[in-house]
């Protein structure tokens, strides 16, 4: 892991770098639920459309939730760069070096413990899962995603604890499960209870929260990624489905949801393409290579 820096606030755009150009020079999308099918893969028909655009002189940026371990999926797609946002832009990842974390904006340890601490008086029964560099770590009655042999069992307050084995380890993101609540209604409920020390959000279709570090979000990482490059906000396209994804689609200049995607991200773009299973990623790009 090369840095570590503190969060930032959302990137301001101003609205003539948000108006969309006629010639792209990044595609940034969204795995699950987006660029995978529902089985996790990805299709002969988007892995041709992605090596395709990489041809062409398009950038592409798989921008995820999903923490660096969890990239094998698309490891092999990253072409030029090698680099990937993850963990809902707490994390930049360098994919053709085994995944390592170049860039960290982590959720600091005191914010964490608020958040549990504000949630627990709000929504009994939630459980909390601690994903940090180095791995995950879950109290007992948590579901994991993935077991992970590897992982400490205990409540969260002993694994934010400063003794913990792996305090030394940033904080990527906290996650909140509750088995009861809606999720959109327990995002608004742990939001309006802790919302001061942390940025809440969700991609799963339970009630699973992850919470990172104040002003990070896949847009903030985005920003700052294409702000290097000098790529502006007009000459990115973005594709997304689920509410982790609405600060990046609102800020770039051109976006795609996913007809699958939640009725928050219908709502806040201004193009639809085919599902996740449909390949409605490869679709839109196919069109844009045409035109050229």
């Amino acid at each position: 892991m090369d840095a570590v820096t503190p969060a930032t606030e959302q990137p301001e755009t101003p609205a003539a770098d948000r108006t969309p150009t006629a010639t792209p020079r990044l595609i940034a999308t969204d795995l699950d639920g987006t660029l995978l099918r529902d089985d996790k893969t990805v299709s002969a028909r988007t892995v041709a459309a992605l090596a395709a655009a990489e041809r062409a002189g398009l950038q592409v940026c798989f921008v995820t939730g999903r923490p660096a371990r969890w990239m094998d999926v698309v490891s092999d797609h990253v072409h030029g760069h090698g680099l990937a946002i993850c963990a809902n832009g707490a994390a930049l990842v360098d994919l053709h070096d085994g995944g390592r974390l170049i860039d960290v904006h982590p959720l600091a340890a005191a914010d964490a413990i608020a958040v549990v601490e504000a949630v627990r008086a709000v929504a009994p029964g939630v459980s909390f899962a601690v994903d940090r560099a180095s791995g995950v770590h879950y109290e007992p009655h948590y579901p994991p995603y993935i077991v992970d042999p590897r992982a400490d069992i205990a409540p969260a307050e002993k694994l934010l604890a400063d003794g913990h084995d792996a305090a030394d380890q940033p904080i990527l993101k906290l996650l909140a499960h509750h088995p009861e609540l809606a999720p959109d209604a327990f995002l608004d409920l742990a939001r309006a209870a802790a919302g001061e020390h942390g940025s809440f959000t969700r991609s799963s279709p339970t009630a699973l929260l992850e919470i990172s570090g104040l002003g990070v979000s896949k847009a903030s990482t985005l920003a700052r990624w294409c702000a290097e490059r000098g790529i502006l906000p007009s000459q990115v396209v973005a594709f997304g489905d689920m509410p982790n994804d609405l600060e990046m689609l609102t800020w770039a200049g051109t976006s795609y949801a996913m007809a699958n995607a939640h009725p928050a991200v219908l709502a806040a773009t201004t193009h639809r393409t085919h599902g996740n299973n449909e390949d409605g990623v490869a679709a839109v790009i196919e069109e844009l290579l045409g035109r050229r």
